[in-house]
């Protein structure tokens, strides 16, 4: 499928956020997806899962929640707000301004929309679903849970992946648990051999090419069943 790709800014609150965005061409309306990074920030294998998810007919937008910030505060301020106040940080703040900014764009639909994080970005996508009604799906990879938990009652459908060999592992169990209590719609699956960040093709030594490609399709018919 040809794609289109662009750089692009938006406010959210003082701040001014910049994002990479990738869709089909043509003039849609095409259901979207915000892509999280995880601590690496937006790098060049973000922006390939933001293409991918364009070649599959998506209007992708990855978001660098770094922008104009020093990393490290960011990720000090972030990983601080993911345990004491997970479901309204200034991540998921700027990620709904994320949002608002995806919906405006003329090939959008703004009623087809989801978010895929990997690790900080997948406990980002779980705390957002439970506070924001616009998404419809969403895709956590190796990521946290919100605190509490029973949170997530308020979420949208979830499809996760996880690795078994990773502290991750367990909060994947204990998620997938408590989504059959709310009997929310939820596919959740634990790799075996898997380690953290297995989807990630730049860290060849943390790379599963099969549970990566397994998870990727599992996303996919999940994704499509609910907003492709």
């Amino acid at each position: 499928m040809a794609i289109q790709t662009q750089v692009a800014s938006f406010n959210s609150g003082k701040s001014t956020l910049a994002a990479y965005l990738a869709a089909p061409e043509g003039a849609g309306p095409f259901p979207a997806v915000v892509v999280i990074h995880e601590a690496f920030g937006l790098n060049d294998n973000i922006r390939d899962i933001t293409r991918r998810f364009a070649n599959e007919g998506y209007a992708a937008m990855a978001v660098d929640l770094f922008a104009g910030r020093n990393r490290m505060v960011c990720m000090f301020r972030f990983m601080g707000g993911m345990f004491v106040n997970s479901r309204n940080h200034q991540g998921i703040k700027d990620l709904k301004a994320a949002l608002t900014f995806l919906t405006q764009q003329p090939n959008v639909d703004a009623n087809r929309l989801g978010a895929i994080g990997f690790c900080m970005g997948g406990g980002f996508a779980i705390g957002w679903a439970c506070t924001d009604d616009r998404l419809k799906v969403i895709a956590p990879f190796y990521g946290t849970t919100p605190r509490p938990i029973e949170a997530v009652r308020r979420s949208c459908p979830v499809v996760g992946s996880y690795p078994e060999n990773d502290f991750t592992a367990g909060m994947g169990r204990k998620l997938d648990e408590v989504l059959d209590t709310y009997k929310i719609d939820h596919d959740i699956k634990v790799y075996p051999g898997a380690k953290h960040s297995f989807f990630n093709d730049q860290r060849p030594s943390n790379y599963n090419a099969e549970a990566s490609a397994d998870a990727w399709q599992r996303t996919l018919m999940f994704f499509k069943e609910r907003i492709g």
